[in-house]
């Protein structure tokens, strides 16, 4: 794609690659500013002041510099009232979990996108469980040009309330719901910006499949940069090590205070699969010799934080969106 010389331009070429902007619904609708206006919670401050944004820059070889909002868990967290139980006892208890100002969240994050940002990536758990009350909410603010990847808790149904595994067996029992609400192909997506392909992978229970690995395969005989997208990260000591303090109380159980020496935590969880399974195991070493692959934006964590992961790509972890968490990066 050719150098374009304005903003309008840009977005006349380019619209259907990720979401553009120019093409989100209005995110600040008279209704919603009646129910929680942005001065109820920062009355001195400006509209966008309780957003929380992380800006990095990214060297993709673009023929023209673009900017993404990487955003990423929102967990939305709503249900009808003719929904089933199951959903009302998740609605209820699941919204206090995130402190139920996540549509506000997405709203303020959208609307500052919109001025401010060419296109959105949302990389998972947009959803916190399935109800036709939230897949109808991805509808309503990111219509149907939609472009990232799913998370966890997209291919739940009622999260503990049922069993389930995180398997791709279950993921196919619910496949056809989550495929219905997400306009993309949920396994493996391209979408090409400014010479830069952007590649989203379902990676939902850290692992990768075969078919997977072959599709990506696919998009690397292109011959462009790319950026790779998923939910959960891929293991790096940096991105693991945070990961563990922040999610076990490591000091009650006797662990040494690894995020203040040079020790790793024992590896475990999703970090640990992905080196037991042997196509993904496969599949992350060939990324850290793929000269074309230019960063990975990821989630799951709810932490904001980066790590080297090979010579030519970093990886992006965007935080909780719930928690008006997100991550700018100018692409070049």
């Amino acid at each position: 794609m050719n150098a374009v010389s304005s903003r309008r331009d840009f977005f006349r070429l380019s619209a259907g690659a990720l979401v553009a902007t120019a093409a989100l619904p209005g995110c600040r609708p008279p209704e919603c500013e009646t129910t929680a206006p942005s001065g109820d919670v920062f009355p001195q401050r400006g509209n966008f002041e309780r957003l929380m944004l992380a800006c990095s820059c990214v060297n993709a070889g673009a023929t023209a510099p673009f900017s993404v909002l990487h955003v990423s868990d929102t967990h939305l967290t709503a249900a009808y009232p003719d929904e089933d139980p199951k959903k009302q006892q998740l609605k209820e208890i699941r919204t206090k979990t995130f402190g139920g100002r996540q549509e506000e969240a997405l709203r303020d994050s959208l609307a500052w996108a919109k001025t401010n940002a060419d296109y959105v990536l949302h990389t998972g758990d947009l959803i916190d469980w399935q109800s036709r009350a939230n897949f109808d909410l991805v509808k309503k603010y990111f219509g149907t040009g939609m472009f990232g990847c799913l998370g966890n808790h997209e291919y739940s149904r009622n999260m503990w309330l049922e069993p389930s595994e995180p398997t791709e067996a279950y993921k196919a029992g619910t496949r056809a719901a989550v495929s219905a609400a997400f306009p993309f192909d949920v396994s493996v997506s391209s979408k090409l910006v400014n010479g830069v392909n952007f590649v989203t992978l379902d990676d939902v229970y850290g692992t990768v499949t075969e078919e997977q690995v072959a599709r990506f395969a696919e998009e690397a005989k292109k011959g462009l940069p790319i950026v790779l997208c998923m939910h959960v990260p891929f293991y790096t000591e940096n991105i693991w090590r945070v990961d563990r303090k922040f999610w076990t109380a490591a000091a009650q159980k006797g662990e040494p205070n690894f995020y203040r020496d040079a020790a790793v935590p024992e590896i475990a969880g999703e970090w640990k699969k992905q080196r037991e399974d042997p196509v993904t195991r496969d599949f992350i070493a060939y990324l850290k010799k793929e000269p074309l692959l230019k960063a990975i934006l990821a989630g799951h964590l709810h932490l904001c934080v980066e790590d080297r992961f090979s010579p030519t790509a970093m990886e992006y972890v965007a935080g909780g969106n719930f928690l008006f968490h997100g991550r700018e990066i100018l692409f070049s």
